[in-house]
């Protein structure tokens, strides 16, 4: 395979990474805690610890659904379900009125586990949230409808390499930004993170809605 074909799936996996880790959810908030409190290393380790999980559920959603998308109703079920998804993230991102510090699978599971390095912390923080992998799954039909990514291997390993990069850079450059000077981001800065990530939600699900109605229109779907 020529390796200029895998750079639009790493392309691809890089930037959808970013746009998951927008979105102030528990795993951020873990970072900024205690990147403020404990410094750099201890928040990176509780990152490393994120993209892990993430990058489980990725790999499964990739390799377990793949071969499903070459059926045309399926296609275009999950064309459809990618679109609900996404404006229904985006309205509930814009809407946020405060920060989500962790969900009840989170708690119970941390409960049984009592994770006490911060590698562990991070990784039960993302693998206890079933809805990362719902995520995945649906960006990963999104991805391979639209031939972004192919089925073949290398192409999805591209992307899930790009996955992780991503994910490791914004955790990364979330950990040098909390624990520079020890001080906490405000709520009302990780609020408007949210808001950004809703309004970048509802733009792309408007594309993609509009990417379905044309393709119904010329009987493409």
């Amino acid at each position: 395979m020529d390796t200029s074909s895998l750079y639009l799936p790493f392309a691809v996996g890089l930037f959808s990474a970013w746009l998951a880790c927008i979105p102030v959810g528990p795993i951020n908030v873990t970072i900024i805690n205690e990147g403020a409190r404990r410094g750099f290393r201890w928040a990176v380790m509780i990152g490393l610890g994120a993209v892990v999980a993430e990058l489980i559920y990725c790999s499964i959603a990739f390799a377990g659904f793949a071969s499903f998308f070459g059926n045309r109703l399926v296609k275009a079920g999950m064309e459809l379900s990618s679109f609900v998804f996404m404006l229904y993230l985006g309205i509930k991102y814009l809407r946020a009125r405060e920060i989500q510090s962790t969900n009840a699978v989170e708690e119970k599971i941390e409960k049984k586990l009592h994770p006490h390095s911060a590698f562990m912390i991070g990784f039960i923080r993302v693998f206890g949230n079933p809805g990362v992998l719902l995520f995945w799954i649906l960006l990963a039909a999104n991805f391979i409808s639209r031939d972004w990514v192919e089925p073949a291997g290398p192409s999805r390993f591209a992307c899930i390499t790009g996955v992780g990069l991503g994910s490791m850079t914004w955790f990364m450059g979330l950990s040098y930004a909390v624990s520079l000077g020890h001080q906490k981001l405000t709520d009302r800065t990780l609020l408007k993170m949210e808001h950004f990530s809703g309004v970048s939600l509802l733009v792309l699900a408007l594309i993609h809605g509009g990417r379905i109605i044309y393709q119904m229109a010329h009987h493409k779907l």
